[in-house]
């Protein structure tokens, strides 16, 4: 075997080859529109009582329908029932023998035991919703008065009715009745001149004090 006797030069120093950059790095890169001034905000002008009104009055009118015929369905309800008692008072006999006598006075009196609870705690509490159980309270009280003086035997039972009817029950009722008055009473909505403190709940407090 014969060796390769022709020399092999080594090159001293290798070239690198360049690197190249890609198309799409050597682009520049677009700059993005500056945004437009904001327009300048016009101040807020608040809305005229008229137009507040107009609106509100738009937007119940859908409400005020429903209490038309609500109310239309309640009035012709207590006129259905005014020739409904003369067929009672003719069909039915004048005494009879029931069941539940007890029960039905005891569930009366419970529920004017709550009634009278419920409208003392809102009235201490000076909440506005007394009136509401005020109201119902004075109607059982004089149901139960009704009750009590018709269906009462002769004699002393029925003189401690009248008695119970005339120093309790109705007086009660009627205090009830001045509480919901009182409270459910319409507030009124008309616009206070300027510079006056009507309506303000501090300048109120100063006056009563």
């Amino acid at each position: 075997m014969v060796a390769n006797t022709v020399p092999f030069t080594i090159p001293a120093h290798r070239p690198r080859p360049r690197l190249r950059l890609p198309v799409w790095r050597t682009v520049p890169y677009p700059s993005r529109p500056r945004p437009a001034a904001r327009a300048l905000r016009a101040p807020h002008v608040p809305a005229s009582p008229a137009a507040t009104t107009h609106a509100a009055a738009s937007g119940t009118g859908a409400s005020r329908r429903w209490e038309h015929w609500i109310g239309s369905g309640f009035a012709a309800g207590g006129a259905v029932l005014v020739p409904w008692m003369f067929v009672l008072a003719r069909a039915l006999p004048s005494s009879t023998h029931v069941s539940n006598w007890s029960a039905a006075w005891v569930g009366l009196d419970a529920l004017i035991a709550a009634g009278l609870l419920g409208t003392g705690a809102l009235l201490a509490r000076r909440d506005p919703r007394h009136g509401l159980t005020a109201a119902a309270t004075g109607a059982l009280l004089a149901m139960d008065a009704w009750f009590d003086v018709l269906t009462s035997g002769p004699g002393a039972e029925r003189a401690l009715a009248v008695a119970m009817a005339a120093g309790l029950e109705l007086p009660l009722a009627c205090a009830c009745a001045v509480l919901a008055a009182r409270a459910l009473r319409p507030v009124s909505t008309a616009p206070q001149p300027a510079g006056t403190d009507e309506g303000h709940p501090a300048a109120a407090n100063a006056r009563r004090a």
